[in-house]
């Protein structure tokens, strides 16, 4: 096999991010067709910061590579049904695909349908990206490459697990088993109107506000200062934009880290230029005679601005499970090994799941979830889904944060290392330390190697 027939895949165990060598990563100052084994040791990915020991070798799914020699035994002989095309959806169908290449797949989707990763979607501004540069795959090249069925543009509108049947907006499916991959839909408090607030929670909202802005600075309004307000505002700070982050807490991140930690945010932010209102609540958004938006504040002065980008949090969106009967505990109850819903033959994975009763919305536990799932549905009873704490990682480019387990409301926190230019923390329970912090990625030059891709002049 000649070279350019043989090159290789890594995947960043934190966000997902692929590392093609025959496409390299330009940004970073790697070339075309540089192998993963040549990279210098201190590149990080190009999206979440991690190092380049967090990759790990990564093969595309083909239906001309999956073996036929065990085939899954399917009770009603229908197929699997998908509900949903984003990472989950798409992930579920590859490790399917991975135990079989007969069995019917069929996943309903109300976009297009195309693969890309979400966290690239809050610091894709300042990389200029586009539509096309952050599509990985289409959808339509997914289904041919995966031999599924993709029906596009159809709503889920319906589930009856007694009569394994999903309604849909193009008709009646039957499933033998099917799997739940929603999602999280944007939480928006009755005060915001939708038609003028922006959420961005999927590709086609990213790319509508980017039309919005156009090519002029404007001064967006952000809501919610948790870790996508954080990481949005960041970009559109560095995109050129005037940004004020608005909270109801006094300092960024309030709710996740100590106030140590939350100040030295709020502080790295507004060195970078976005002005943050903590302690502040929004009482309204009106639009303005001459297109602008005014941002109504209990206790202050409104302010005017361009647009208003709303961040505050995500809910689970619980009517096809409601209908279907499903155990519901913020977020659709699964069994923390098989992924199966309290109906059986119904599973679901990511954002959508809660497992001991906590919302799942992280990337890294997805590819282990719908291998979990595909080896219950083959009758595989030793490959169960083993949960645990993903590491929190904030994109902001000004003060990167990287949190290893959940923080609990009551454990003290103490400073491990503290710097100009890195905090460490860990929290304690009777002793024992449950989670670490760290702001700051700890070496020098990954610091500076981060900044100069994305465009700062804050390096010394």
């Amino acid at each position: 096999m000649t070279q350019d027939q043989d090159w290789k895949q890594f995947i960043c165990r934190a966000c997902g991010l692929i590392y093609d060598e025959q496409v390299g990563d330009p940004d970073s100052g790697i070339g075309a067709g540089t192998r993963f084994a040549d990279i210098p040791a201190d590149w990080v990915c190009p999206l979440c910061g991690v190092v380049k020991a967090d990759f790990e070798p990564y093969e595309v799914v083909s239906v001309a590579q999956v073996s036929s020699a065990a085939p899954l035994k399917l009770a009603h002989g229908v197929g699997v049904v998908i509900v949903g095309a984003g990472h989950a959806g798409w992930a579920a169908a590859e490790a399917l695909r991975a135990h079989d290449h007969l069995v019917p797949i069929t996943l309903v989707t109300a976009c297009e349908g195309d693969r890309y990763l979400k966290p690239e979607l809050s610091i894709a501004l300042r990389r200029h990206s586009s539509r096309e540069s952050l599509v990985r795959e289409t959808g339509v090249a997914s289904a041919e490459r995966l031999r599924v069925r993709l029906m596009r543009e159809t709503f889920a509108v319906g589930l009856s697990p007694a009569l394994h049947q999903l309604r849909t907006t193009r008709g009646n499916l039957q499933y033998t088993s099917l799997i739940l991959a929603q999602g999280a839909r944007p939480a928006l408090p009755e005060v915001l109107p939708a038609h003028l607030c922006w959420r961005i929670n999927d590709l086609d909202a990213w790319v509508r506000l980017k039309r919005q802005l156009g090519d002029t600075p404007k001064h967006i309004v952000i809501i919610g200062a948790g870790m996508v307000g954080c990481e949005l505002a960041d970009d559109f700070m560095t995109a050129g934009h005037r940004v004020t982050l608005i909270d109801v807490q006094k300092a960024p991140l309030a709710a996740l880290l100590p106030e140590q930690a939350s100040e030295r945010l709020r502080a790295a932010l507004e060195v970078a230029g976005v002005k943050f209102m903590g302690a502040t609540q929004v009482a309204g958004v009106t639009q303005l005679a001459h297109g602008a938006k005014s941002v109504a504040l209990v206790g202050a002065a409104a302010l005017e601005c361009d647009e208003v980008v709303a961040a505050t949090g995500l809910v689970t969106d619980t009517r096809l499970a409601v209908g279907a009967q499903l155990t519901i505990n913020r977020g659709i109850v699964v069994d923390a090994l098989t992924l199966q819903t309290s109906a059986f033959d119904v599973y679901a994975l990511g954002d959508c799941v809660s497992i001991n009763g906590m919302p799942c919305r992280f990337i890294e536990p997805i590819a282990k979830q719908a291998h979990a799932i595909a080896s219950a549905i083959a009758g595989h009873v030793d490959a169960p889904y083993s949960h645990s704490a993903p590491v929190i990682r904030l994109k902001t480019h000004s003060l990167p944060v990287v949190m290893h387990g959940v923080p609990v409301p009551h454990g003290q926190w103490r400073v491990v290392t503290e710097t100009t230019q890195q905090l460490k923390m860990a929290q304690q329970v009777e002793g024992v330390d449950c989670c670490t912090l760290e702001l700051g990625l700890g070496k020098v030059q990954v610091t500076k190697n981060m900044a100069l891709r994305n465009g700062s002049n804050l390096v010394s």
